[in-house]
């Protein structure tokens, strides 16, 4: 581990070297005053082989070690790292501000070998503490984070799942709201899929759902537009600031990408592949409306084209009184 000595007087930092070498500790970097120490941390840490100890004399021109002390404990890639505060003075108010500053021990010159030793070893396995605190406080939040997205992800898809779709309306609802854009919302839903998973099994009715899903989600280009699995055999798209006619675009891109994936359906009455309906609606969000109208036009959409002959695109338009927006 690495080991910085700050100290104005070059034969105090070759003495205690010296020590350090006797006692095992080979790897240490010299500092003749606190802007050069403050300087190698930085350089140290660029570079990934940052310090783990500093000796630090209290008594230096300038930046004393007591200051110098509070200033490395202020930064937070500093923070962790052990100062001890090496000092001539043996009196309780050094002792006192050294501790007061975030210094983790004192030595007071002339140290012997033995009494070095002991308080570099603990001091080094404090700074072992502190990183292996910091790799589990890490690891910790990626596998939050992770989990997290697990929670928001479709297992069989991995499009958003019905939880992330339900926050996000209400958020793009209110957003879009408060800037006085039209929120879309289409629901699509697999044309004849009971029928497909009878004939081919559910194994192909997984891959199935796979594809669809994949055809849908390279219907959208943007990164505001979230694509769900609703449930079962039916996804739903939010797509925020787009009017009826941009919405209908993408219904029309959903039917042209399903149709050249050409996935056969060998019970369908509506062709030899799979295909899709859906329901569109798009609106400017106001107080007199909510998120479920616009889902509930979707759905109402949706129906419509199933009852009118599956493989289309049905739009269902929202009242728009005369309220005030979100």
């Amino acid at each position: 581990m690495k080991i910085l000595i700050v100290d104005d007087c070059r034969v105090t930092t070759l003495h205690i070297a010296g020590l350090l070498r006797q006692v095992g500790y080979c790897n240490s970097v010299f500092a003749h005053d606190f802007n050069e120490a403050l300087r190698i941390m930085e350089s140290c840490e660029k570079i990934e082989s940052p310090i783990d100890l500093i000796l630090m004399d209290v008594s230096m021109p300038g930046t004393n070690g007591i200051a110098g002390t509070l200033t490395i404990k202020s930064r937070y890639e500093f923070e962790d790292v052990p100062i001890i505060i090496v000092t001539s003075l043996d009196d309780e108010e050094t002792l006192d501000r050294a501790f007061a500053a975030g210094a983790c021990d004192l030595i007071v010159k002339p140290a012997s070998k033995v009494e070095l030793r002991a308080r570099i070893r603990s001091a080094l396995q404090l700074r072992k503490e502190m990183i292996k605190s910091k790799q589990r406080e890490r690891e910790l939040e990626r596998l939050a984070r992770k989990l997290e997205k697990m929670s928001n992800l479709d297992g069989l898809t991995g499009l958003a799942n019905r939880r992330c779709f339900d926050d996000t309306l209400v958020k793009e609802w209110v957003r879009n709201g408060r800037a006085d854009t039209p929120l879309g919302l289409l629901m699509v839903d697999i044309d004849h899929f009971k029928s497909y998973n009878d004939a081919l099994g559910h194994v192909d009715g997984d891959s199935c759902l796979r594809a669809v899903a994949n055809s849908i989600k390279s219907s959208v280009h943007r990164p505001g537009d979230l694509v769900a699995r609703y449930g079962g055999e039916e996804f739903a798209i939010i797509l925020p600031n787009t009017d009826a006619e941009g919405v209908q675009a993408v219904a029309d891109n959903i039917h042209t990408i399903l149709s050249k994936s050409a996935i056969l359906h060998p019970k369908s009455s509506v062709g030899c592949s799979v295909t899709v309906s859906i329901g569109s609606a798009s609106t400017i969000p106001i107080c007199a409306n909510t998120p479920e109208h616009l889902l509930d036009a979707a759905d109402r959409a949706l129906y419509q084209a199933k009852q009118t002959g599956r493989n289309r695109t049905e739009t269902m338009c929202l009242a728009e009184p005369d309220e005030p927006k979100q």
